[in-house]
C-alpha cells in the first residue's frame, strides 16, 4: 500500500468518527496549551529580568577594583591599568578617581549656589570610547571643560538654604531637592579645596560645563557628580592627601562572548571584579531549571490527555477489525497497517498542538494585559514593566514535539494490536 493511500485511509477513518476525534483533539489541545502557557511564565520572567539587569550596566563592561599581590591588597596604579589594557579582547579602559578629603576637602559652587557633588577625575577620550551617553552638550574639548551628572542641578542650593543645614561645618551636605532653576549647560563652576583644620581655601579651579550625562538607567539612582579631565588627577589628589588615585576602573570588552573569559583572567590575576555576565549567568541557571520544571509539569497534562488518545485508538482498532482483516487478506504489510494507526494518533497530537498554540498565544497576550492591570488596581501604584508570559519559537517547537511524541506513543499499542488481528476471525466476525 502506497503512503498516499495510507494517508487517505487514515483521513477517511478520522472523518467517520468526527465527534470522538473532536473530543480527543480538544483534550490534547488543552494539555498542549497548558504546557505552553505554564512554561511561558518562565520564559517571560527570564526575558524581563534579564532585560532589566542588562539595562543597568553595559553587557561588555567589567568593573575592576583593587587587586591582591602576594596576599596583600594593592591599589590600582598606572602600571596595572596598562596591564589591563594589554589583555586580549579589551576594547577600552576607563579609569576614574573620586577626589575625597583627607587633609583638604573639595567643595563645588555655581554662582551663589553650593553643591555637595562628588568630584570624579576621569579620561574623557576613554569615556567617549565606552559610549558614555550625554543628555545635553558635548564632551569637553579642553582641560578646563567638564561634564556633570544628570541630577547635578538638583544638588545646587541657595545660600539661604545652605544656612539651614544641620551641620554647617560639613561640606558634604546633600539636600533632598535643590532650588536652582534653569540649565547649567555652559555655566562656570568653581571647585575649592579647603584645609580641614584652618578652614583656609588652599586652591580654587574654575571649569565650564560642556555636557550633561544621560539619566541613570535606574530611576532611583541620582548622579550629581562632576567629571574633570585626567590632567588634574595628580594635582587634585595631591591636595587632598589621597594615596589611591584610581577608585574605579571600568574595562570594556570587544564583545559579549569574551566577557566571561576576560573576567576569569582578571580574577586569576588577583583583581576584585564584577561583570553583569556573572549575574546573568546565575539568573540563566535558575531560570533554565525553572523552565525545565514547568515544562515537566506541563508534560503531565499532555500525558493525561494521551489517555484519551489511547482509548480512541483502541476503539478504532476494534471497530475496524473487519477492514484490517480484509487488508491483511489482500496482502497488506503489517508495518503498513501499524503505520496508519500511528499516523492517526500522531495527527490527533499535531492538531491538538496547533490549536493549543493558538490558545496559548491568546492566553499569553491576555495575561500580559490583565495581570498588570489587576496588580495596579490592587496596589494603587504603577507596576514594574514585566512581561509575565512570553512564547518564543523554541517553546512552541518543544511543546509540539512533546505533544506529537506522546500522542504517537499512546497510539503505538493499539497499532501493534491491529497488526496482530487474525484474518479468519476478523472476516468471520463480520460475515
Amino acid at each position: 500500500m502506497k503512503l498516499s493511500d495510507q494517508v487517505q485511509f487514515t483521513m477517511r477513518n478520522m472523518r467517520k468518527n468526527k465527534l470522538r476525534i473532536f473530543m480527543t483533539v480538544l483534550a490534547t489541545t488543552m494539555g498542549s496549551a497548558f504546557l505552553i502557557v505554564l512554561a511561558s511564565v518562565g520564559f517571560g520572567l527570564q526575558s524581563s529580568l534579564m532585560e532589566e539587569a542588562s539595562s543597568h550596566q553595559p553587557l561588555t563592561q567589567i568593573q575592576i577594583w583593587d587587586r591582591y599581590e602576594s596576599d596583600e591588597l594593592q591599589g590600582i596604579d598606572e602600571r596595572t591599568i596598562e596591564e589591563i589594557k594589554e589583555l586580549e579582547h579589551i576594547r577600552t579602559v576607563v579609569p576614574r578617581g573620586m577626589v575625597y578629603h583627607m587633609d583638604v576637602s573639595p567643595s563645588v559652587t555655581l554662582e551663589d549656589y553650593m553643591s555637595g557633588a562628588q568630584v570624579i577625575v576621569t579620561d574623557f577620550e576613554a569615556e567617549k570610547d565606552s559610549n558614555l551617553s550625554l543628555s545635553e552638550g558635548d564632551f569637553p574639548a579642553s582641560e578646563n571643560e567638564i561634564l556633570v551628572g544628570y541630577h547635578f542641578s538638583e544638588s545646587l542650593i541657595s545660600p539661604e538654604a545652605a544656612e539651614q543645614r544641620t551641620d554647617p561645618e560639613d561640606p558634604y551636605f546633600a539636600p533632598e531637592e535643590g532650588d536652582y532653576s534653569g540649565s547649567v549647560l555652559g555655566k562656570n563652576i568653581t571647585v575649592s579645596f579647603t584645609n580641614q583644620e584652618s578652614g583656609e581655601i588652599v586652591e580654587e579651579e574654575t571649569f565650564t560645563i560642556a555636557g550633561i550625562t544621560a539619566a541613570p538607567s535606574r530611576d532611583w539612582n541620582r548622579n550629581g557628580n562632576i567629571y574633570v579631565a585626567g590632567e588634574f588627577r595628580e594635582h587634585f589628589m595631591g591636595l587632598t592627601g589621597q594615596e589611591h588615585m584610581y577608585t574605579e576602573i571600568n574595562a570594556h570588552v570587544t564583545s559579549v562572548e569574551h566577557v566571561e573569559n576576560v573576567t576569569a583572567e582578571l580574577k586569576e590575576q588577583g583583581y576584585s571584579v564584577y561583570s553583569i555576565s556573572e549575574e546573568l549567568s546565575s539568573m540563566n541557571l535558575f531560570f533554565n531549571a525553572l523552565k525545565a520544571g514547568l515544562i515537566f509539569v506541563g508534560t503531565i497534562a499532555v500525558l493525561i490527555a494521551s489517555i484519551g488518545i489511547f482509548n480512541t485508538m483502541t476503539m478504532a482498532v476494534t471497530e475496524r477489525t473487519h477492514e484490517i482483516g480484509v487488508m491483511k487478506a489482500l496482502g497488506a504489510n503489517p508495518a503498513g497497517i501499524r503505520r496508519m494507526f500511528l499516523m492517526e494518533s500522531g495527527a490527533i497530537g499535531l492538531m491538538g498542538t496547533l490549536f493549543g498554540v493558538v490558545i496559548a498565544y491568546a492566553v499569553s497576550a491576555a495575561s500580559n494585559v490583565i495581570i498588570p492591570a489587576i496588580l495596579e488596581a490592587t496596589t494603587g501604584t504603577d507596576t514594574l514593566n514585566i512581561t509575565f508570559s512570553a512564547i518564543p519559537a523554541e517553546l512552541v517547537l518543544i511543546a509540539g514535539l512533546i505533544s506529537v511524541a506522546v500522542a504517537t506513543v499512546s497510539g503505538y499499542r493499539p497499532a501493534l494490536r491491529a497488526t496482530r488481528v487474525n484474518v479468519l476471525q476478523a472476516l468471520r466476525r463480520e460475515a
